[in-house]
């Protein structure tokens, strides 16, 4: 009687604390490149809005500026907290190394979104991005040269010079200029950097002008570098001579477009990032998603999303292209 009284009691305190474990909700945080870039807050309303829909704890935190070691201190602030899931925009392929390993010895899912640590995936369990990075590149080469008739000199204005996702792009725009014939007449004579800041950007998009008085187009595969050059382009009055497009957020780039500062941009939808994120990470923690390439797992509206090489996860298969026509469709 008295052991059968202890099993059921032990029953009873197991049940107890199954119970209270799986109270406990599970602990998302985001880490973006830098406070103050509203292309972020996409990103985030995915992931608010589906932890909403999983019960999930979420914080979005971020450095003042997107240098390599900035987001450092926040990553281990986060390991101190203790919470399950880190999602990270990084800031460096390679800087964040050590810190990123803490965290996963600690048992935290460590997720590289909207940009990864190419050449350094082992420090992640998993990258979320919303398309394959390997097009972009080729697609905005594609982009600048529609605008300008295949011909005539053009530059890149991105973020930092540290910025994997940012140079991944341009590495894939140099080799398409390089090796494809159709751009055989266009010239890229510079690549300069804003660092994600619109001060910085606008002073950068100037001194292109100044110093390329020939300047047929520029592609800012950043939101605030693109809205930085439109701007430019708007006030000088210049936009049938220097076409300006890359990667924009369309609440931002809908008034250029509509004045036809910019006639075409393009991009992704940053909130799906967050959305697939969130529903990932909680099925790897609870055990109903294996993290292994090949796998497939539904996640709602998005539908049948498959786990390709490295562990790289696309919200989508290719970018979307914004102008006159369909940009009031678009609210992010």
């Amino acid at each position: 009687m008295f052991k059968k009284s202890l099993m059921l009691g032990l029953a009873a305190g197991l049940a107890f604390a199954t119970t209270a474990i799986a109270a406990d909700p599970l602990k998302i945080v985001y880490i973006g490149k830098n406070t103050g870039n509203p292309y972020f807050d996409s990103i985030t309303g995915g992931f608010e809005d589906a932890c909403k829909s999983l019960g999930c704890e979420f914080e979005f935190v971020a450095p003042a500026t997107a240098e390599a070691t900035s987001q450092i201190p926040f990553i281990e602030a986060q390991i101190q907290r203790g919470v399950n899931v880190i999602g990270i925009a990084p800031n460096s392929p390679d800087a964040l190394n050590q810190v990123l390993a803490d965290a996963k010895a600690k048992g935290i899912l460590v997720l590289t979104v909207n940009g990864d640590i190419t050449g350094n995936e082992q420090y992640r369990d998993a990258t979320i991005l919303p398309v394959n990075f390997d097009i972009v590149g080729r697609d905005q080469v594609e982009m600048v040269g529609s605008l300008i008739g295949y011909e005539g000199e053009i530059a890149i204005l991105s973020a930092t010079t540290e910025a994997p996702d940012q140079n991944k792009w341009i590495v894939g725009m140099n080799e398409t200029l390089k090796s494809d014939p159709k751009y055989a007449k266009m010239s890229l004579v510079a690549t300069v950097y804003g660092d994600d800041q619109p001060e910085k950007s606008t002073t950068e998009m100037e001194a292109l002008l100044s110093n390329f008085p020939n300047l047929k187009g520029v592609i800012a595969p950043t939101t605030v570098g693109i809205a930085a050059a439109a701007q430019v382009v708007q006030s000088r009055g210049i936009a049938d001579k220097v076409a300006v497009t890359g990667l924009g957020l369309p609440s931002e780039m809908r008034d250029f477009v509509k004045d036809g500062t910019v006639k075409a941009f393009q991009l992704w939808s940053p909130y799906n990032e967050g959305w697939l994120a969130v529903h990932f990470a909680k099925g790897v923690i609870e055990g109903t998603i294996k993290n292994e390439v090949g796998s497939t797992f539904e996640v709602p509206n998005l539908g049948t999303i498959t786990i390709n090489a490295n562990n790289s996860i696309n919200t989508q298969a290719e970018l979307t292209t914004f102008n006159a026509e369909n940009i009031d469709q678009f609210d992010f």
